[in-house]
């Protein structure tokens, strides 16, 4: 038996998209809170190699990959969503 078969497609639908919504708040918290610490988007970021400008540290380093994850996560969850609301 499908899942589908179980719980309703508009259910299902609105669960996701619950969840996504959920995700897509955590990312944004993050992108706000590394935007703030160093006064810049995460575009400029990159553009000055500010990871190389740091000296390679760890706290950087990791900075700069959640904050990829984050502002890569929004992109993906934001298309995933039009999609869903499309295909009502």
């Amino acid at each position: 038996m499908k899942l589908i078969d179980l719980i309703p497609e508009k259910e299902l639908k609105e669960t996701v998209l619950s969840e996504y919504e959920k995700k897509i708040v955590l990312y944004k918290l993050t992108d706000e809170r590394l935007k703030k610490k160093y006064g810049m988007s995460f575009e400029e970021f990159e553009k000055r190699n500010t990871v190389k400008e740091k000296d390679f540290s760890w706290d950087v380093e990791k900075d700069a990959m959640d904050w990829e994850h984050a502002v890569e996560g929004i992109r993906y969850i934001q298309e995933k969503i039009i999609k869903i609301k499309e295909a009502d």
